[in-house]
């Protein structure tokens, strides 16, 4: 019996084998145009009707669709913009030329983040924004990054030109750890500082498909970090977008010479290659490198520095001795002049007491110290100013140097991608993706960070299906020369001279001109000239010497940073929709390990790399009522990292539809945010105090038990008694109502409002040790107050005739219940409006396209742990004009960003950004 049904199984295999090698196999060629332009269009869907048989149009608008089975068929042709269409194919007649027609209607965009499986913005239960590569050709935006800026709801913070943080309902800042960023799946922040580095490492240009955001708390589905938002950047499929695309951008920036004394040139070149080969293989490579010279921080207001607070004071350099500039570096070390001089003379009169006392055995007088000091021609000048009461009770800082001089200008990115996809069969498809990125930028934090040869990379393999995927990846980061402005000067100052005889040499000099009769005013001028001879220039031999070397010396004996952190992230989603009918039920698996490694630079890793595991799981239950005019969801997430109690997050959503392309929505969404690698483990020295985490080793390194430590208010100068508290994740709760409509096909409305609490909340207060001279640390810890926050927003786009957009976008946010001392870094305006215009297809030819956008918002109070200072309000224009030369597949623009030139600035202590002007040569076919 084993014998004949083995007989059969082969007999029934070349049977299969056979009806496999005789089945029809058939192709369809042809070209998709717009019907009025006749102008070729690019990746649209082409499906065969009723099976798994599809492709996508190239850049010159021809597809290749090879099917199994016989005409005739169906094809189905779709794509963004365009009205959907089927066509009867009966024969195989040749190259077909096919049409589409553009589409006014709105809101008909898919997206993902918002229920993490396909559903049209219009019908998102929770408020959603989204922009896709069309509008990235048309924005006279330099980069598709800048483009985030424009959507309702988001805050920027520009720490440099190629270092932009984006934040939904405030708490923004250089680097906030309160919004997700995901790049085809992958978590894009830097493993170290628990945020993503902008668009430093990722996608180009020319390869993002869209960008969606999800503004507000965004937890249960995303994980720790969602607790204001989530931005989710998609490529494009290889299989979708195939071809040739190539782009040049130059431009000039400082055109008025304001910041760094001539103009200076913007370069950007782009470049992307995808080709499908045999059908189920594509590949894909990208490539781009930007290069300038970055905006300027140059605000040299007098700072008074209280830890990691302060405030903006009368003074300069020539009226204040202690002087602090905002972005003046090395100044932060300062002394009391009168306390000095006390110390310099208690030292020699008791370095000559002792000397007394060895040669002739016995203690000398009083009367005898101070006939020493006063005759000893290296105390003689202290003893008189201590003795005449020559000294103000003053503190005198160092000389400092300016950003221009301490930090390069010359700011470049290299981005560098390849993936390789394979379909293994008509659903399942593998991925393996690398994305590399390198180069020069600043980053504002609790000072400001100049990372040269910054280089990161994010590798992943991924199997896809309609139905679920597991994708594993990791993320690797390293530093490079990074380093501290602050620290950096101050080494430098003390590598040319050392404070132990700067200072003595300014005493000297303020004394004898004291003694001559002189003004303080002018005894500090004196004092200060004398101590400062030799002090080497920026662009010397002597200065680049001095600067190289502290910035290569890690701290704490330099300036330098030394960062290899890494993250490695396992991950699983299966949709359940197919095979449960009561609900749509989706589920999905989280495992992440952090290597926390700075070479005890920045964290506590003394004794090696420190590692962290987090490990999540979420479902999500979604049921379709009333013939789906009800659509009600439920999500939940639990995550457990390992220094702390593991979290549960749900969210609850219903989406009322009230009328045909009306809907409004409800939610209660609930998010958290574990303590930051930083918040854990940071203890780094900033000059005018040390940072340090959040958890139990602090009291150790304060010693606390030896040290009188006390809680320190710098509103109220007041102090009470330091009680350690356990560190918590920060949580946060919302409830939200939203309505959005598709009014005639041609207006897209969306309005919300929302109300949350936040508890546990975490931040920064300041500690000081009365008995170790004062000595400040600022520590994280959580409050004990619910901080409040709500707001609203709305806009509105419309569509004249075809290819004509217009949109307007207002938005609001406000917090409330601060507790005194106690500081939130909520950092945003009040109210913001963008607005714009757009239009492609203009002209007898249609080759023509412009864009207008226009940005302004409100002036705000802005509290970092750099710089607290009220921002000014500002409106900046961007515009752009282009032209289409359809023979050779090339578009030329002309554009510029803030046309105006109307240096704005964003957050306290960061750059000034004035205008870039530019014109581009964009390519692209197969």
């Amino acid at each position: 019996m084993p014998c004949k049904l083995k007989h059969i199984g082969i007999s029934l295999f070349c049977i299969f084998l056979f009806f496999s090698g005789i089945a029809q196999r058939n192709s369809i060629k042809g070209k998709v145009v717009h019907t009025n332009t006749q102008e070729a269009l690019e990746a649209v869907s082409v499906v065969v009707k009723g099976s798994t048989f599809g492709t996508y149009t190239r850049s010159d608008g021809t597809f290749n669709l090879v099917f199994n089975g016989s005409f005739p068929v169906t094809l189905q042709l779709s794509s963004v913009g365009y009205a959907p269409k089927e066509w009867i194919i009966a024969t195989d007649t040749g190259s077909l030329v096919l049409t589409l027609e553009s589409s006014a209607a709105m809101g008909q965009e898919v997206v993902l983040s918002a229920t993490r499986v396909p559903t049209k913005i219009l019908e998102s239960p929770v408020s959603i924004e989204r922009f896709g590569s069309n509008t990235i050709k048309n924005s006279p935006a330099t980069s598709y990054y800048d483009i985030i800026g424009t959507l309702k709801g988001i805050d920027v913070t520009t720490s440099g030109l190629n270092y932009k943080t984006f934040s939904t309902r405030g708490f923004n800042g250089s680097g906030s750890p309160r919004v997700n960023q995901q790049m085809d799946g992958m978590d894009n922040q830097s493993p170290g500082l628990n945020f993503s580095i902008g668009s430093f490492i990722g996608l180009t240009d020319l390869d993002v498909d869209n960008v969606e955001l999800l503004p507000g708390a965004s937890s249960a589905l995303y994980g720790p970090g969602g607790m204001n938002g989530t931005i989710i950047i998609s490529s494009k499929d290889p299989f979708k977008y195939q071809g040739l695309s190539v782009l040049a951008k130059q431009g000039v920036m400082n055109t008025d010479q304001q910041q760094r004394g001539s103009a200076t040139g913007y370069y950007d070149y782009q470049f992307r290659y995808a080709k499908v080969i045999k059908e189920r293989f594509a590949f894909k490579l990208t490539a781009a490198y930007t290069q300038a010279q970055d905006w300027l921080a140059n605000d040299s207001s007098n700072y008074l520095r209280l830890g990691t607070t302060g405030s903006k004071i009368p003074g300069n350099r020539t009226t204040d001795p202690n002087y602090d500039g905002v972005n003046v570096y090395g100044d932060e070390t300062t002394v009391n002049i009168k306390t000095l001089n006390s110390a310099i003379l208690t030292g020699a009169g008791a370095a000559y007491s002792n000397g007394y006392y060895q040669q002739t055995g016995t203690y000398p007088t009083a009367a005898q110290i101070n006939q020493f000091l006063s005759t000893n021609p290296q105390t003689s000048i202290f003893y008189l100013a201590q003795q005449n009461n020559l000294l103000p009770d003053q503190q005198v800082s160092r000389t400092g140097y300016a950003e221009k001089e301490v930090i390069d200008p010359s700011t470049w990115n290299l981005k560098l991608g390849a993936a390789f996809h394979y379909k293994i069969n008509d659903k399942i498809q593998a991925q393996l993706s690398g994305f590399y990125g390198g180069g020069n930028t600043v980053y504002t934090s609790n000072n400001r960070y100049s990372f040269r040869d910054i280089k990161m990379g994010q590798y992943k393999f991924e199997l896809k299906h309609p139905n679920w995927f597991v994708r594993a990846y990791t993320t690797q980061e390293y530093v490079g020369h990074a380093y501290s402005a602050t620290i950096t000067a101050q080494f430098l100052n003390e590598g040319w001279k050392s404070s132990g005889i700067w200072y003595p040499e300014y005493i000297a000099s303020f004394t004898q001109a004291k003694l001559a009769g002189l003004t303080d005013a002018v005894a500090h001028g004196a004092g200060r000239t004398y101590a400062d001879i030799g002090r080497p220039d920026a662009g010397t031999t002597r200065y680049q010497q001095l600067l190289d070397s502290v910035r290569s010396i890690p701290i704490p004996g330099g300036g330098r940073l030394l960062e290899k952190s890494s993250m490695w992230m396992f991950e699983g989603q299966y949709d359940f929709s197919q095979h449960i009918k009561f609900a749509d039920i989706l589920v999905g698996v989280t495992q992440k390990k952090y290597m926390i490694n700075s070479e005890s630079t920045i964290f506590i890793d003394t004794t090696g790399p420190i590692p962290v595991s987090e490990l999540g799981a979420y479902i999500q239950a979604t049921k379709k009522l009333f013939d789906g005019k009800l659509t009600l969801s439920a999500s939940g997430r639990y995550d457990k990292n390992e220094n702390f109690k593991g979290k549960f997050t749900p969210r609850f959503s219903a989406l009322l539809k009230t009328l045909p392309q009306q809907y409004l929505r409800i939610s209660y969404q609930t998010a958290y945010r574990f303590p930051t690698m930083s918040q854990q483990f940071i203890r780094l020295n900033v000059g005018d105090a040390i940072l340090l985490g959040g958890l139990p080793w602090i009291n150790d390194y304060m010693g606390v038990e030896k040290n009188p430590t006390f809680n320190f208010d710098p509103v109220t100068m007041q102090t009470s008694t330091y009680t350690y508290q356990e560190l918590q994740p920060e949580t946060m709760r919302s409830f939200e109502i939203g309505y959005k409509a598709n009014i005639h096909q041609r207006l897209l409305l969306d309005a919300y409002a929302y109300v949350g609490s936040y508890s546990q909340f975490l931040g920064r207060t300041l500690l000081i040790q009365p008995t170790l001279n004062n000595r400040i640390y600022s520590i994280v810890n959580n409050s004990n107050a619910n901080v409040k926050t709500r707001g609203y927003g709305i806009s509105a786009n419309y569509r004249f005739g075809m290819n004509f957009l217009t949109y307007f976008n207002f938005y609001s946010d406000k917090i409330t219940n601060i507790p005194s001392g106690f500081v939130a870094y909520f950092n945003t305006p009040k109210y913001r409006i963008n607005a714009g215009i757009s239009k492609n297809r203009l002209g007898k030819k249609q080759q023509w396209g412009m864009g207008v956008n226009l940005h302004w918002q409100d002036q705000f109070f802005c509290e970092s742990e750099f710089a607290q200072a009220t921002v000014s309000a500002f409106t900046n224009i961007d515009a752009q004009v282009s032209y289409q030369v359809a023979k050779i597949h090339t578009v030329l623009k002309l554009g510029g960003t803030n046309i105006l030139n109307h240096y704005y600035q964003n957050a306290a202590g960061n750059p000034y950004i004035g205008a870039i002007y530019y014109f581009s040569i964009a390519y692209n076919h197969l």
